[in-house]
C-alpha cells in the first residue's frame, strides 16, 4: 500500500514572526512533501490522507509564537484534522480506509513528542494509534475535523471548571466563534438558559438557530462594547447570570463584571479581542497581560477561574479520558454537530487564516488537501 502514496503538499512555518499576520503573510509557505516512509515508522503508526484540517486561532497565535506552547519551526500548523487511514503499522488498531480524526493533543504542533512536526495543513499526517479515532456519529470530515478542540475546551470550562448546572444561566462571549457554538451546544445539553453576544445581527441569529435562547448585539456606535448590563438584568428578572463565559477579554470582561449574580462563576476561556498580550517572535511574557477590577470581583464574592484546556490536561493527564468520552458519545448521539462556515483548498490557505483572523468565519473553517 505504501508505494502506492504520490507526493503532495505542506504548509511550512519557517520562522516565529512579530505577529500572526506577518506570519501569514511571510513566515508561511506551501511545499512539497513526500509520502511518509513506512519504513521509518513504527509498528503502531498510522498515515492518515488528509481530508479536511481546521484552521485554528492557535494555529495563528502559534505562528508568532503568543501562544502558550510553541512548536519547533519549521513546522506544518493544523491542530486538528480528519482523513482518511492510508496505511497503517501491524499493531495499530484501525484498518485501511477507515474515517478518522487526528487527536490534536497526541499529534500535531501542538502535541508533545515526536508527531509534533505533522500537522494537518498537508496532504498526509502520521500519528500514533491511540491518537487515532473513529468519526463518530456520522460527522462529515469537515465537521469531525472541527470537534475535539472546540468542544473538549467548552467542557472543561463549563463543566469542570465552571461546575454549571441545569436550570442556571450562562453569559456567552464569542459565541459566533468555534468554541463559543460549542459552548452553547453544551449548555443547551446540560439544562443551562443561554444568553449570547455578538457583534454580527446575522452572526447572532445563527446563534439562536444554534440553541441560544436570548441574544445581544453588545457593538457601540463607535465601534467598542456597548453597555449590556440592563438586557441581562432583564432577560434574568434583575439577578444576572450564574456564569460568564468570556472567549473576548477586554472591554468585555468589565461590563459583564457587572451582569452577575452574587457568587457568580467567572470563566476566562480566552482573549481573542486583545491577541497581543505576548510579545511576538516567541519572546515570551506578558506585556500587555488583561485587567479585572478586583473591588467588582470582590463585592460579587466572584469566582474567577481560569479554563487552559491543553495546559490543564497535561498537568492531569487523568482529567482527560471522561471528558472526551463525553464529547465523542454526545457526538455519536447527534447532540452535538459542529458548523463550519467556509472551506478552503490548501493553496489558499492564507485567505484563510486572514479569513479566522478578521472574524469572518462562523464556527470552524477548514482546509481541504
Amino acid at each position: 500500500m505504501s508505494s502506492t502514496l504520490a507526493p503532495g503538499r505542506r504548509v511550512v512555518v519557517s520562522e516565529f514572526a512579530e505577529t500572526p499576520l506577518e506570519a501569514v503573510d511571510h513566515a508561511m509557505s506551501l511545499a512539497p512533501m513526500e509520502a511518509p516512509d513506512p519504513s521509518a515508522l513504527g509498528l503502531r503508526d498510522v498515515i492518515v490522507a488528509v481530508k479536511s484540517a481546521a484552521v485554528g486561532w492557535v494555529d495563528l497565535l502559534m505562528s508568532s509564537g503568543q501562544y502558550q506552547h510553541m512548536a519547533k519551526p519549521p513546522y506544518t500548523p493544523g491542530l486538528e484534522c480528519a482523513g482518511e487511514v492510508v496505511w497503517r503499522g501491524p499493531e495499530a488498531t484501525v484498518a485501511v480506509g477507515d474515517a478518522v480524526i487526528v487527536d490534536g493533543l497526541l499529534a500535531g504542533p501542538r502535541s508533545l513528542g515526536p508527531y509534533q512536526k505533522w500537522g494537518g495543513f498537508a496532504t498526509y499526517t502520521v500519528a500514533p494509534s491511540e491518537a487515532v479515532l473513529p468519526i463518530p456519529g456520522g460527522l462529515s470530515f469537515d465537521q469531525a475535523a472541527a470537534l475535539l478542540g472546540s468542544y473538549e475546551t467548552a467542557y472543561h470550562c463549563l463543566v469542570t471548571r465552571g461546575r454549571l448546572q441545569a436550570g442556571e444561566t450562562v453569559l456567552s462571549h464569542g459565541a459566533s466563534g468555534a468554541t463559543g457554538l460549542a459552548a452553547v451546544q453544551i449548555a443547551k445539553i446540560l439544562g443551562a438558559t443561554v444568553i449570547a453576544t455578538g457583534r454580527s445581527p446575522e452572526k447572532l441569529a445563527l446563534v439562536a438557530a444554534e440553541g441560544a435562547d436570548h441574544v445581544i448585539a453588545c457593538k457601540g456606535d463607535d465601534g467598542g462594547v456597548r453597555p449590556f448590563r440592563d438586557d441581562v438584568k432583564a432577560i434574568t428578572g434583575g439577578a444576572g447570570v450564574d456564569v460568564v463565559y468570556d472567549a473576548v477579554g477586554g472591554d468585555i470582561s468589565l461590563e459583564s463584571l457587572r451582569c452577575v449574580r452574587f457568587g457568580a462563576r467567572f470563566l476566562v476561556v480566552g482573549w481573542a479581542s486583545t491577541p497581543f498580550v505576548a510579545k511576538g517572535k516567541g519572546q515570551r511574557g506578558a506585556p500587555n497581560a488583561n485587567m479585572l477590577p478586583t473591588n467588582l470581583i470582590m463585592m460579587k464574592s466572584l469566582d474567577v477561574l481560569g479554563c487552559p484546556t491543553a495546559i490543564s490536561t497535561m498537568m492531569d493527564p487523568s482529567s482527560r479520558a471522561p471528558r472526551l468520552a463525553q464529547v465523542l458519545a454526545w457526538a455519536d448521539a447527534g447532540k452535538i454537530r459542529p458548523y463550519v462556515s467556509h472551506t478552503y483548498p490548501l493553496d489558499a490557505f492564507k485567505t484563510a487564516l486572514r479569513a479566522k483572523w478578521e472574524g469572518a468565519v462562523t464556527g470552524g473553517a477548514v482546509l481541504h488537501p
